[in-house]
């Protein structure tokens, strides 16, 4: 089929290259050849007369040209999944879904682990990506590269539909030898001990609690940066470094770990869990489903690892939560955020 001159099965092609920037990558997402996909990129390179994608070094980048094309290609496909195809009715029985979800190792240590193989023991054929967070998690979720999102509530988009999953409060690890770690944690002493903490992406975003006590004036010596979360204990074991953790996290690492838990003598607000979609999403029975099973199985007793911690707004050092919320998302889109 063609709209002046354009055959428009090459869109899907297009949107492909724009994003992938890599024809054997989009070659892979629409399930074509190689060959195939370099063929439909010299037709579409003919019938926009720009090269569209050009080598620079080792890597394909786009053209100007191309650049401007990228949101109108990705609205007009999305237009035509939402307004005009109609989707097969949903099985969970026999859906064979590929169902993409952002979340932390914290998160998928917790709850994805074990959520997920409950899940598919309803949807046996249904398939699970998860993503790790990064800088662009809430362009990734407007793009429709991914289709749920995990975060802390403080760093959904106001944009789209979410509900909370579960809470969770804060503690202390440190190796069990540790001697700091043999009474309860001062405030002194906690201050005056190496600390390991988190960042994540390229721009290095930090961690809640990092981000919350450095609000608070707070100084700590921070000496080991940490990819994710869940690697913090290797740098803590045989050190007297601490951590400050989820404490889900910290159960599930004292169930395998020789690591010990103490109460944090200064105050750091409770967070919630929050899964976000798209809200062209909103009909799709597929998400709706994944969503309500994990809503489900966070709420039957003991499936989450760790307590019930319940919000204390008490707690929020002074703030309202939309102060923090705003706080911390500010500091998210900071160019700064790589500072410590």
């Amino acid at each position: 089929m063609r709209f002046e001159r354009l055959d428009l099965n090459l869109l899907v092609a297009l949107d492909a290259l724009l994003s992938e920037r890599s024809v054997s990558l989009a070659a892979d997402r629409i399930f074509l050849s190689q060959s195939a996909t370099s063929s439909a990129l010299g037709r579409l390179r003919d019938y926009f007369g720009d090269e569209l994608l050009v080598m620079k070094g080792r890597q394909m980048v786009l053209t100007a040209r191309a650049e401007s094309l990228v949101e109108p290609v990705r609205a007009v496909l999305e237009q035509i999944r939402t307004s005009i195809a109609i989707p097969p009715p949903f099985d969970p029985a026999t859906s064979d879904r590929t169902i993409r979800i952002v979340a932390s190792d914290y998160v998928t240590d917790v709850l994805l682990a074990s959520a997920i193989s409950e899940i598919q023991s309803g949807a046996p054929n249904m398939r699970f990506e998860v993503i790790p967070i990064e800088d662009s998690m809430i362009e990734n979720l407007e793009r429709g590269f991914v289709d749920l999102l995990i975060t802390i509530d403080y760093g959904i988009s106001p944009d789209h539909p979410s509900q909370i999953l579960f809470e969770d409060d804060y503690v202390v690890i440190g190796w069990a030898d540790n001697p700091a770690m043999a009474e309860p944690m001062t405030l002194d002493r906690y201050l005056g001990l190496g600390h390991v903490t988190a960042r994540f992406g390229r721009g290095r975003v930090s961690a809640f609690e990092d981000w919350f006590v450095r609000r608070q004036k707070r100084q700590r010596r921070i000496e080991i940066v940490a990819p994710n979360f869940m690697t913090q204990a290797g740098f803590i074991l045989g050190t007297n470094r601490i951590g400050t953790v989820q404490r889900r996290l910290a159960v599930r690492m004292a169930e395998y770990l020789p690591i010990v838990m103490r109460e944090l003598p200064l105050q750091i607000p409770p967070i919630r869990e929050a899964i976000q979609w798209h809200i062209s999403s909103n009909n799709d029975p597929a998400i709706r489903w994944v969503v309500e099973r994990l809503a489900a199985y966070v709420h039957q007793p003991g499936m989450l690892a760790g307590d019930v911690i319940m919000l204390d707004e008490a707690r929020l050092g002074g703030m309202s939560r939309e102060e923090l919320t705003a706080g911390f998302t500010d500091h998210a889109k900071s160019p700064r955020r790589q500072s410590n």
